[in-house]
């Protein structure tokens, strides 16, 4: 690492640990849901596809919620965007845990999927826009880790809360992040480029979809499928499939995520020396067989070394992602193309779903093998594609 990186995050200290705090809160008060899919199928009587169907919703949600979000960053700057989307999904996870049936949780979960995107799309383009080019692979890596950090709370939570006070205060919990915005309002400053923009005054342009920007959608719906076939119904294969009690599952998803926090800091840097195409195309490749450990041998070292590699290299992948994606588009339409390229990610919350539906036939160990292989097959052949002309910050990487 050079010297100028660590003095340009040690600067910029607040906006890293916000903008990591908040992936790592949004994906907390996401990932209880993960946990408590066999319980609540009970308590609502439903199937597993119909309780799938929720965390399909919930993405869905997010087409909606991260373009709005992408285009109101663009218009208001991005810290004001940020904030309140910390505030909406907090506020909806917490009414989450007040549902009376199957349909008002489903609808409290849709409106929570709305502020679930809003949240990485502003924070991602003030994350790169602030950090200059050589630090940004690092800080890109170290925002995504807050996500498993999430991850690893709510397994903690499933693990010590749930068994006390049940699920309805796990998702009261899941308030607690809303807290984060007297942080981001005190202490995080706007994007300098973005004020750049408002003083110059510059005519706003149209989006321009170049071979760059439908490559980094396209990644990022595909990638995305790869992660929801990885952990949307982990826990729920975890309890169902290899029989584990919530304190016997807590294990498997904190070795999964502690590999992840390491992994995605160490993916930046690895893009940062050997570039962005070579790290995307072996950490693809190297998830194929690591599938094969994760899901399909049932020894306790399978496993656990299966939730190392699926952590370390699989899951890796997305420490890559904010500067992947933003690069691609002008600082005057950053908010927006990130908004929509996450917003493609949706499309990939189909994965808990479909994988439901084919359990009954393949097995859930088998369909998610399936998934998980076949996504990582495709986002390998469109990461393998050089668009770099296409940059219009080549720097930006």
């Amino acid at each position: 690492m050079q010297r100028e990186d660590v003095a340009a995050l040690k600067q910029h200290w607040p906006l890293v640990v916000a903008a990591m705090a908040g992936w790592g809160l949004d994906g907390f008060d996401f990932t209880l849901l993960v946990f408590l899919i066999p319980h609540l199928g009970t308590v609502f009587h439903v199937t597993l596809p119909e309780m799938a169907f929720v965390l399909t919703a919930t993405g869905l949600a997010k087409v909606v919620g991260t373009i709005a979000w992408g285009s109101a960053s663009d218009k208001w700057g991005r810290k004001l965007p940020f904030i309140v989307a910390v505030l909406w999904f907090s506020c909806f996870c917490g009414l989450s845990g007040l549902a009376w049936g199957y349909v008002s949780f489903l609808v409290f979960r849709i409106f929570f999927g709305m502020g679930f995107g809003g949240e990485w799309s502003s924070s991602a383009a003030l994350l790169m826009e602030t950090l200059p080019p050589s630090a940004r692979p690092l800080a890109s890596g170290i925002m995504m880790a807050g996500y498993e950090v999430g991850f690893l709370l709510a397994a903690l939570v499933f693990r010590v809360i749930f068994p006390i006070v049940g699920w309805r205060w796990m998702f009261g919990i899941g308030v607690l992040p809303s807290l984060l915005v007297l942080f981001i309002a005190t202490r995080v400053n706007e994007s300098p480029v973005w004020l750049a923009g408002q003083h110059r005054q510059q005519v706003v342009e149209k989006l321009k979809v170049t071979p760059a920007v439908l490559q980094g959608w396209a990644f990022m719906a595909f990638i995305n499928f790869m992660l929801w076939s990885i952990f949307a119904l982990y826990p729920t294969f975890l309890i169902t499939v290899r029989h584990l009690t919530p304190a016997g599952v807590f294990p498997y998803v904190a070795t999964y995520s502690i590999a992840s926090i390491i992994g995605k800091p160490l993916a930046g840097r690895m893009v940062h020396r050997f570039g962005e195409r070579p790290v995307l195309v072996t950490y693809l490749l190297l998830t194929i067989p690591s599938t094969l450990l994760y899901v399909l041998d049932d020894s306790a070292l399978a496993m656990a070394a299966g939730a190392v590699l699926m952590g370390l290299v699989a899951n890796s992948i997305f420490g890559i992602a904010p500067m992947y994606l933003s690069r691609r588009f002008p600082a005057a339409r950053r908010g927006t193309g990130v908004g929509v390229g996450y917003a493609m990610t949706s499309l990939s919350v189909g994965a808990p779903y479909v994988i439901a539906l084919v359990t009954p036939v393949l097995g859930l160990s088998v369909s998610m093998a399936v998934f998980i292989i076949g996504s990582a097959a495709i986002s390998l052949a469109i990461a393998a594609f050089n668009t770099e002309r296409w940059i219009p910050e080549r720097d930006a990487a």
